[in-house]
C-alpha cells in the first residue's frame, strides 16, 4: 500500500480507502462488515469514511464498534455532518446548532474522543456561509476534529469559502470522481490545488460500473448497485448504455496492460497527484483486497492514450451538478 498526504495536513492517508455507504449502514451483516474491515487492516488501509446520515448513525455505530478495538493512533477516520437525522424535517443542515450538535453525536456512536476528519457532506444553501465555517472551526478548536473537508461543493461555494476563512481551514474535498464523471478536473481540482486542498475521491469504480460486473444486453445484477433503490442520481450519472459499451473496449485495455478492469480504474483515479485517496466500498473482504491491488500501480503513456480511445465522448467532463445542494441529503 502506498501513501499520500491529505492536502496540506500532516495526515497521511492509504491510497486506497474503505467507506461504508450502501454497505455498513445495514446493507451488510455485521460480521461482514467485520470481515472487510479486518481484511482492510491487513491490506494496509488506513483511512476510513463515514457519515452520520448513513442508516442515520448506523454506519458509524458498526465503525464505533469494530474500530473502539484497535489503537486510535493506527486509522484515520472521517465521517460528515449535514443530511437528515430523524423524521423532523428540520434536524438537518450547517447550522451551528446542528454541528455542536451531530459531531457529539457522531463521536458516541464512532466511540472516540475525535474524528481525523469531520466534513460538509453537501453545501447547505439555507444557512449563512460564515456560520457554517465558525461551527466548523469551532469543532477543530474544541479537540473534536483534527481538520475539516467538504464534499461535492461547487468552485463558486469553494472560493467563496476560501474567501472568508482563508486556505488554511479546509484540507480535503470529496467529489465524485472516476472514468465515467471527470467533471472536477475542469474546476474543482485546479482550485483545491491552489489552495491546499487535496481530493478524497468517492465512486472511482462509477458504483461498480467499472468492474466490469455489467454486460451489454443482460439485465442488471439483482444484487448490484444499480439495483439498489437508495442509489438514485449517484448511478444515473454513470448507468447508460454508452458507458456499458465504453467499459466493454476497455476489457482488452485493461488486459494489454496485464490488470483487471478495477485495477485500471482506481489506477487511472490515483494518476493524478491532486487525489489523496480512492474511496471504495465493499460487501465481502476479497472486494478489498481486489481493489488494494490497485495501489502503486502507474499507467503507461501508451495505456493511458488507449483508455482515452475506448472511453471516446461517455466521460462526462463539465460541471453538471446542481449549483446549491438541499441539507437533507439521504445519500451520496
Amino acid at each position: 500500500m502506498n501513501y499520500r498526504k491529505l492536502g496540506s495536513s500532516d495526515i497521511e492517508v492509504s491510497e486506497i480507502s474503505l467507506g461504508s455507504w450502501l454497505t455498513f449502514d445495514g446493507g451488510v451483516a455485521f460480521e461482514q462488515a467485520r470481515a472487510c474491515t479486518d481484511a482492510a487492516f491487513e491490506a494496509g488501509v488506513t483511512f476510513f469514511d463515514t457519515a452520520n446520515v448513513y442508516g442515520r448513525g448506523a454506519a458509524e455505530s458498526v465503525w464505533g464498534e469494530l474500530l473502539s478495538k484497535r489503537p486510535r493512533d493506527s486509522y484515520v477516520l472521517a465521517t460528515k455532518v449535514c443530511g437528515q437525522m430523524s423524521d423532523d424535517p428540520a434536524d438537518r443542515g450547517l447550522s451551528a446548532a446542528q454541528i455542536a450538535k451531530q459531531i457529539d453525536a457522531s463521536l458516541a456512536r464512532l466511540r472516540t474522543d475525535h474524528v481525523d476528519l469531520y466534513q460538509a457532506h453537501r453545501f447547505d444553501v439555507s444557512v449563512p456561509i460564515e456560520e457554517t465555517i465558525d461551527a466548523l472551526a469551532q469543532v477543530v478548536t474544541a479537540g473534536k476534529a483534527r481538520c475539516l473537508g467538504f464534499s461535492e461543493w461547487t468552485p463558486e461555494q469553494i472560493q467563496a469559502a476560501i474567501d472568508i476563512a482563508g486556505a488554511d481551514l479546509f484540507v480535503s474535498s470529496q467529489p465524485q470522481y472516476s472514468m465515467l464523471w471527470q467533471a472536477p478536473e475542469a474546476e474543482v481540482f485546479g482550485l483545491c490545488c491552489a489552495n491546499g486542498i487535496g481530493q478524497i475521491v468517492w465512486s472511482p469504480l462509477a458504483q461498480g460500473l467499472l468492474t466490469g460486473k455489467y454486460r451489454p444486453g443482460q439485465p442488471v445484477p439483482a444484487d448490484s448497485r444499480a439495483a439498489h433503490s437508495e442509489m438514485g442520481t449517484a448511478m444515473d450519472l454513470v448507468m447508460s448504455d454508452a458507458a456499458i459499451d465504453a467499459v466493454e473496449r476497455l476489457r482488452p485495455v485493461a488486459e494489454g496492460a496485464g490488470l483487471s478492469l478495477t485495477e485500471i480504474a482506481l489506477a487511472w483515479v490515483l494518476r493524478r497527484d491532486e487525489v489523496s485517496c480512492a474511496i471504495v466500498g465493499a460487501s465481502r473482504p476479497e472486494q478489498v483486497r481486489a481493489n488494494v491491488k490497485a495501489s502503486g500501480i502507474q499507467l503507461t503513456p501508451d495505456t493511458l492514450a488507449a483508455i482515452d480511445e475506448a472511453l471516446g465522448d461517455v466521460p462526462v467532463k463539465e460541471q453538471t451538478l446542481a449549483r446549491g445542494a438541499e441539507p437533507g441529503v439521504t445519500h451520496r
